[in-house]
């Protein structure tokens, strides 16, 4: 999977790695102590349990749409990234690597997983 030379990258690359079934690349594109805040409210913390997250919505063969990307607003190493998909807008902060290349830190997808092929509570 392509690295992210710029915050801005990480979106695209995870629409990206989803279409493709790349768990591998998918779960790169986060630090190794990253939160990943999941559809139910709760937080996935580290790539073990962002991997988890991510194998069981792969399963699903979810294809996502890319969204509107908004300008990242960076100061020093540190990047946030939102894309606009419909209603919701999503809210990441980013990092620069080490190699100059950008991971995600903290990731709220705000999104309606079930229109991305994946089932929401009824309750919702």
């Amino acid at each position: 999977m392509t690295r992210a030379t710029e915050p801005g990258h990480l979106g695209p690359l995870l629409v990206e790695a989803i279409n493709a079934g790349d768990l591998d690349g998918l779960v790169d594109l986060y630090e190794p102590e990253a939160a990943l805040e999941l559809p139910d409210g709760s937080v996935a913390r580290g790539r073990a349990e962002i991997r988890e997250f991510y194998a069981a919505f792969l399963a699903g063969r979810p294809v996502l749409t890319p969204g509107e990307p908004l300008p990242p607003l960076v100061v020093g190493d540190l990047a946030l990234t939102n894309t606009r998909i419909g209603p919701d807008t999503t809210c990441e902060v980013a990092r620069r690597q080490p190699d100059g290349s950008w991971r995600w830190l903290l990731d709220r997808p705000s999104l309606a997983l079930g229109s991305a092929g994946v089932p929401q509570d009824s309750d919702t």
